[in-house]
């Protein structure tokens, strides 16, 4: 049996799927909380259903987005571990970045399913695993105090900014890194003026990036405020796309 069949054998599937049905359970429940506390103050019951409806209906298409995020990591980490983490509290930009970045520390040359070794995704998993689980651990400690601050005048406006700015930041410098190494890619093989690399990824970049601004754009125009909500799924569609017409070609 090989390694990518162990990951996605009936154990992984059950150990994983046990935790999956606890946090849906878990979601169930603050629903109906949700739901008996809003008819508790008085808000109308045909206007919590609409709210359900549109709520369940805008968040289908965003969802692809993740989806397509297990599709990729099924094919070197199994089937199983990416739907757990990505329906938990992964995020799709953090899981590809980390399980690369650690499937090259530990001797593979990309992140793999020929590559991969039983130690290999044990590193993987516990590094995807720590690295995403200081923000539960911070709340615990100091969610309280923050919450706090945001009730007194004008913290709330302050945190927001700071939040903001904040994250601005750290996507800036993520793409940064990611398409600087793209062009270390292209450039590498030959030499910086000769340019004989592989320039796959440049182009899925610039599609992706060109998808998402028309998608900005157009959520500013009042009758278009809803693409916001596909606008990372059907970035992602059109960057694989590109990639699978370039490798056609």
């Amino acid at each position: 049996m090989s390694i990518l069949e162990k990951l996605s054998s009936a154990p992984v599937y059950l150990i994983c799927g046990i935790i999956i049905g606890f946090v849906a359970l878990l979601c169930v429940i603050f629903m109906v909380r949700a739901y008996r506390a809003g008819k508790a103050i008085g808000i109308d019951t045909a206007k919590m259903k609409r709210v359900i409806v549109s709520s369940a209906t805008f968040s289908v298409l965003p969802s692809v987005g993740i989806l397509l995020g297990v599709i990729a990591l099924s094919g070197s980490l199994g089937i199983p571990w990416p739907w757990l983490r990505l329906s938990v509290i992964g995020a799709l930009h953090y899981e590809t970045q980390v399980a690369q970045a650690a499937a090259e520390q530990v001797g593979m040359e990309k992140l793999s399913g020929e590559q991969m070794t039983a130690s290999g995704f044990a590193t993987i998993a516990l590094l995807m695993s720590v690295c995403i689980m200081w923000g539960m651990v911070l709340s615990v400690f100091f969610n309280k105090k923050y919450t706090g601050r945001l009730t007194k005048s004008g913290g709330k406006r302050a945190a927001m900014g700071f939040g903001n700015m904040a994250m601005t930041a750290m996507f800036i410098g993520l793409v940064s890194a990611y398409i600087g190494s793209y062009v270390g890619i292209f450039a590498s093989p030959k030499g910086l003026l000769t340019f004989g690399g592989d320039w796959t990824p440049l182009v899925v970049v610039a599609v992706s990036g060109l998808t998402m601004a028309l998608f900005i754009w157009l959520s500013k125009k009042p009758k278009f405020a809803f693409v916001e909500n596909f606008s990372i799924a059907v970035s992602m569609l059109f960057g694989m796309a590109s990639a699978v017409v370039i490798n056609l070609i």
